[in-house]
């Protein structure tokens, strides 16, 4: 038994020849099909190393951000001692080598950050941040002697977790090419009412509640570097977006929005480190870091939501997502800051938790009491 092979027309060949050439990039020579060797693995190499280098530059951000703190911190603990504190008023940390030690490795970090966006993706990225808070907890405990109760490492662990979800859940950040659109949406009135919300509510905190209440609550200080602090996100990324179109050969230093955002970035950047530095000098560090992030979080990703109108892409399981995340981290922030001053950890949970049957003890009127009633109760039956 014989097969015969079946024929194909050269018209037929002739359709079907596009095809394969615009998938594999194949080519035909009278009529013949020539098999080009696939780009596909070349490509899939490609983004690997770039997946591979953003991790790392992901990674070596989080240590440098997070050790800037604690050399920060420390440099205010050794200024405390012959000079002004930070949160009183001072500045004399600008005179102190540790603390500019601490500011270059907090501009490293910064850095090794933005430069990660490039290779991998924000989904990536974004959520690594929160290492750094486990950094400077793991560095505080070795070189500032400060701990956390089991209340705190719970709260940060939620915080961190929440920030994730939220930035998992967060859209699409839209496309913008040039700062010609960048100056549209910047007019637009959501954002404008955003900026101006922002820097009313900083100014009440800066004059009003921050000499009253800003050395005994920690949200003070913290809420007006994080709600600066997305602000000046806006501007780095828009100045960014100016000096990429001036190397690409599209000259934008004579844009008069090009320095307004320089001077936008200074001015934030400027009151954003002020009011960190104090919040720093006065609470422990391990308390501040995992606060900050989750804040400074949670107001760069609404300022960009707002900015970039990414919220018309989220779907129904994105919103949720959001909000399930939202919820977590205000979980989080109550447990770090309602109880902590509450001497709790895993040594003396069995205490805590034990159940026994309450006892009796004889007061001196020779009655019975129980240990576990209420010493208004036991005072009236002494009575």
């Amino acid at each position: 038994m014989s097969t015969t092979p079946t024929s194909v027309s050269l018209s037929t060949m002739a359709n079907i020849t596009p095809t394969i050439a615009n998938v594999t990039g194949n080519t035909t020579m009278n009529g013949t099909i020539i098999i080009a060797p696939s780009r596909m693995p070349r490509e899939a190499d490609s983004n690997s190393v770039n997946f591979y280098i953003g991790l790392t530059l992901a990674i070596l951000s989080t240590i440098f951000i997070g050790a800037s703190f604690v050399i920060k911190k420390k440099a205010l603990i050794k200024l405390s001692q012959y000079g002004t504190r930070a949160g009183e008023g001072g500045y004399g940390y600008l005179k102190e080598w540790l603390w500019w030690a601490g500011f270059f490795s907090l501009g490293f970090g910064e850095t090794f950050n933005f430069a990660a966006y490039a290779f991998a993706p924000a989904t990536l990225v974004t959520p690594l941040g929160a290492l750094s808070v486990l950094v400077s907890a793991v560095m505080s405990s070795y070189f500032l002697r400060e701990r956390l109760n089991l209340h705190g490492k719970i709260g940060c662990m939620l915080s961190i977790l929440g920030s994730t979800v939220m930035v998992i859940h967060a859209p699409a950040e839209a496309e913008v090419t040039n700062l010609d659109t960048l100056s549209r949406m910047l007019i637009e009135p959501a954002f404008i009412t955003y900026g101006v919300i922002v820097v009313i509510i900083s100014l009440v905190l800066i004059f009003y509640y921050g000499p009253k209440y800003g050395k005994t609550n920690i949200l003070i200080y913290i809420a007006i570097c994080s709600m600066i602090g997305s602000l000046s996100v806006m501007a780095c990324k828009g100045l960014g977006l100016s000096l990429k179109q001036t190397f690409g050969g599209d000259n934008q230093l004579t844009n008069l929005l090009t320095w307004f955002l320089l001077a936008s970035l200074v001015a934030c950047v400027t009151v954003q480190m002020n009011y960190l530095n104090r919040a720093l000098d006065i609470f422990n560090t391990s308390i501040v870091t995992p606060i900050y992030y989750v804040f400074f979080t949670t107001f760069v990703i609404s300022a960009s939501a707002i900015l970039y109108k990414e919220w018309e892409l989220m779907t129904a399981k994105d919103i949720i997502g959001t909000l399930s995340g939202f919820l977590t981290i205000v979980f989080g922030i109550f447990l770090l800051h309602a109880f902590k001053d509450v001497n709790f950890s895993l040594s003396n949970l069995p205490t805590f938790m034990r159940r026994d049957e309450p006892k009796e003890t004889h007061l001196q009127n020779g009655s019975t009491t129980s240990l576990l009633q209420d010493p208004q109760s036991e005072e009236e039956v002494v009575r």
